[in-house]
């Protein structure tokens, strides 16, 4: 799974800069954070409407489409996929609830 999103996030990395009418990475990134901050949030919105429907196929494409628009704003944050995935690895084996806590201990 990590080559794919590598290799994804570095097509990203490469379309960002191009033509806006060529890419549509580009063309988002072109509109600011804002918009893309919204794509990830309405493209989460589709993946639970499909998940609530019972709809594999429509959940795997919605998801797809969800990781795609998050590693834009990711790209766009300036945070790499590694530093996602690190922090999970850093989760791994914590109980959910515990690595919540800690969290609010935190603030």
């Amino acid at each position: 799974m990590r080559a794919t999103l590598h290799q994804l996030e570095q097509t990203i990395a490469q379309r960002r800069s191009a033509d806006p009418s060529q890419s549509y990475v580009a063309k988002l990134t072109s509109r600011g954070r804002g918009k893309i901050a919204q794509k990830v949030g309405e493209e989460a919105v589709e993946t639970v409407i499909a998940a609530l429907a019972g709809d594999r196929a429509e959940t795997v494409g919605e998801s797809a489409d969800l990781l795609f628009h998050l590693l834009v704003l990711l790209a766009d944050c300036g945070i790499s996929l590694d530093s996602v995935l690190d922090e999970l690895d850093r989760r791994e084996g914590l109980s959910g609830l515990t690595e919540k806590a800690s969290r609010r201990e935190q603030m």
